[in-house]
């Protein structure tokens, strides 16, 4: 019998609730909080544990990518002009908008 797996994930207790798979993203940060996407595995050199570039917005009450919401902080030698195609490039690269894709199964204790 397979072994299930738990780990412990801190987000603030504002962030929306985790979607269902393929529902459109809340900014909930489960994912990213989980583990990397495979552009952070690359820019950060980490492939567990929460990503580097998940930021909370309080304003929004929601989670963000900093790679999309501010890439000169993430990529300090990409020259301001080019933040926009940037943001566009990442944004296909991490599906974003697309749905959400984690299948990670949020409760507050394992079972």
């Amino acid at each position: 019998m397979p072994q299930s797996v738990y780990q412990v994930i801190h987000l603030y207790s504002a962030a929306p609730a985790k979607p269902a798979w393929g529902e459109p993203c809340n900014g909930c940060g489960v994912c990213c909080a989980a583990e990397p996407c495979p552009v952070g595995q690359r820019m950060f050199g980490v492939r567990q544990g929460a990503c580097p570039a998940l930021v909370w917005q309080a304003q929004a009450g929601r989670y963000g990518c900093g790679l999309l919401l501010q890439p000169g902080r993430y990529l300090p030698y990409l020259p301001t002009p080019l933040h926009g195609l940037a943001r566009r490039w990442l944004a296909r690269r991490i599906a974003a908008g697309q749905g959400c894709d984690s299948d990670a199964e949020v409760g507050d204790q394992p079972p």
